[in-house]
């Protein structure tokens, strides 16, 4: 799209869009190239956010993400608000498990992870905060997606599923099983759907209406023989934290 079509909002965001996890420092001409901007237009709008303080430039030229955005997402409520009282119960669960303990919320047909926690010896995991995968593929993802909006969830099957092992899910009728069985169980068991040796377990955390706002699980190695042990483990970890936000059982 020309940079003309552009309105200076989206000219403003697509900067900041250009920077993700697999490019974290940028010189200007990145930024111009990603943002699809030209490099007087990038130039302008990257020096009124580093002004700001939205971004940060380093001693080789290149730029980075500054903590005045760090600053102002810490006030989302599903972020570092959430992380904070899900904490505890996270440690709690690591020192349980001493495996990877993880975090997340929903943001459209993606999970984005919020909090991690990992030991020096648990399964590598493609994992950090602030990473998103497709809901499908991650345990977390599914305990999300299965009790989101019927429509959501009717939306996503309808769409390729993508695939990142031999065992992930890519059919769509499988998918939907899948999803009932976590609701029947409120635990979801995500077995070799990222990489072919971790498995997680995850289960939802409601908010005080009774509505499911994030989900926790502890990965493992997928030969684990704790596996079915760990289901009351996160279970009970996703209740505290639940709980924690001032959800009430019947």
């Amino acid at each position: 799209m020309p940079t003309t079509a552009r309105s200076a909002p989206d000219r403003l965001l697509s900067v900041l869009a250009a920077f993700d996890h697999a490019h974290p420092a940028l010189t200007l001409t990145d930024i111009s190239r990603r943002a699809g901007l030209s490099l007087t237009t990038a130039h302008r709008l990257v020096g009124a956010l580093t002004q700001w303080g939205a971004l940060e430039r380093d001693e080789s030229g290149a730029y980075h993400v500054g903590l005045r955005l760090w600053e102002v997402a810490a006030l989302a409520p599903r972020g570092l608000a959430l992380r904070q009282v899900a904490l505890p119960y996270l440690e709690d669960l690591y020192e349980a498990t001493h495996e990877n303990v993880q975090l997340a919320v929903r943001d459209g047909h993606d999970v984005v992870y919020i909090e991690w926690l990992s030991g020096r010896s648990a399964v590598g995991v493609r994992i950090r905060v602030g990473a998103r995968w497709p809901l499908h593929v991650t345990g977390v993802g599914l305990a999300l997606l299965a009790h989101g909006d019927p429509q959501l969830q009717e939306t996503y099957c309808a769409v390729p599923l993508a695939s990142y092992t031999d065992h992930t899910i890519t059919d769509s009728a499988q998918l939907r099983r899948v999803l009932a069985e976590v609701r029947r169980t409120d635990v979801a068991v995500s077995n070799r759907q990222v990489t072919d040796d971790a498995l997680s377990v995850a289960a939802p955390v409601r908010g005080p209406g009774g509505t499911v706002v994030a989900a926790v699980s502890v990965v493992v190695p997928h030969a684990d023989a704790r596996v079915p042990a760990l289901i009351p483990t996160v279970r009970l970890a996703a209740r505290g934290i639940s709980r924690a936000l001032g959800w009430q059982p019947d």
